[in-house]
């Protein structure tokens, strides 16, 4: 089999695990790296053995012959290297947030149909061991209809160290832990019909927003609540795991600490561990979150290698996009969203 030939745009922190995710799978060979700062991509390039580095995307664009880039750069350059790579007929992988803006997230993916050029956005949440076993729980029938759901993300992580950007964006939890999230409800009850939301500012050193509450209503009339706070002191930090509480007419489904699933029925409750598999580069502390990075990739190189169709293409994280700023707007005018009909 021909291995596909790919670049990865931008050398920053989350690259340090994307790079060595790609590396677990065959079929694929990363001939170069883009970043602004070359000797930011001369060492990464030095420890994976990638032959060529570049300062400049567009010159990498135009000189190396590759199937596809993974864009790994901070959100407002996604859409110009997109739409760079589009004009080429390269497909392009985007890290998530899509864009800083609903718009520019609209306009990359129709540049990428006019292209047609597929364009995937690697979300990776929903590729949590704990939550795609949550999913497979839900489909076996268990618990019955769902009409109500919890998904909790509250933690005290200092990510403002990791990433110091962070503090600097006027948006900041809902574009960031809650693309992720939101998603995450997608992936798990449909599509959304109504919602509303709050938010707040508890951490006085940045600009955006720390704690976001998002109430919908699906279509499906579940009831979902998400919670969001990088602003929590608990007595056991949860980070980066997520929570979930699930309640059907049978049943509920509740994911807790350490990947541990309870799913009760009126004859009891069984309990299981959905624990991540551990690669020998990642951070144990962020295990669920890097395992899953390889799942994700996976999903798209079958897509990429024609075997099926993956699950986080840019038509379907529009969707997701939409509800981030969708849930903006209700904070702003403090008002439910009919997000059908939200532009």
């Amino acid at each position: 089999m021909t291995k596909l030939r790919f670049a990865v745009l931008g050398t920053g922190f989350w690259a340090n695990y994307q790079i060595p995710a790609w590396m677990e799978l065959e079929g694929i060979e990363l001939v170069a790296l883009y970043n602004r700062t070359r000797s930011k991509a001369e060492a990464l390039a030095a420890r994976y053995n990638v032959p060529n580095v570049y300062d400049d995307a567009q010159e990498l664009i135009n000189k190396e012959k590759i199937d596809f880039v993974d864009i790994i750069t901070d959100v407002d350059s996604h859409a110009s290297l997109t739409m760079m790579a589009a004009k080429k007929g390269i497909t392009v992988i985007c890290q998530k947030p899509m864009a800083s803006k609903l718009p520019l997230a609209q306009e990359m993916v129709s540049v990428c149909e006019r292209a047609g050029v597929p364009l995937f956005i690697h979300e990776n949440w929903r590729w949590q061991a704990p939550i795609r076993k949550v999913k497979e729980i839900l489909n076996s029938g268990v618990i019955g209809k769902v009409f109500k759901a919890r998904v909790t993300f509250c933690s005290g992580f200092p990510v403002f160290e990791n990433q110091p950007f962070l503090a600097e964006l006027d948006e900041f939890i809902l574009t960031d832990i809650g693309s992720h999230i939101l998603d995450t409800c997608r992936f798990l009850f449909g599509e959304v019909e109504t919602l509303f939301c709050h938010t707040a500012t508890v951490n006085a050193k940045i600009k955006g927003e720390d704690v976001a509450n998002v109430f919908m209503k699906m279509k499906n009339g579940i009831s979902c609540y998400t919670e969001m706070s990088y602003a929590s002191v608990l007595e056991y930090e949860p980070f980066p795991q997520t929570f979930l509480l699930i309640e059907g007419e049978r049943g509920s489904i509740q994911l807790t600490k350490d990947y541990s699933i309870h799913v009760t029925t009126r004859k009891g409750t069984e309990v299981i561990t959905a624990t991540p598999k551990m690669y020998s580069w990642l951070d144990p502390k962020y295990a669920v979150v890097h395992s899953s990075i390889v799942d994700c990739n996976r999903d798209i190189l079958r897509a990429l290698q024609g075997k099926h169709q993956a699950e986080t293409t840019g038509a379907d994280n529009l969707q997701t996009v939409k509800l981030v700023h969708a849930a903006y707007a209700s904070a702003r005018t403090r008002s439910i969203i009919d997000v059908e009909k939200f532009e």
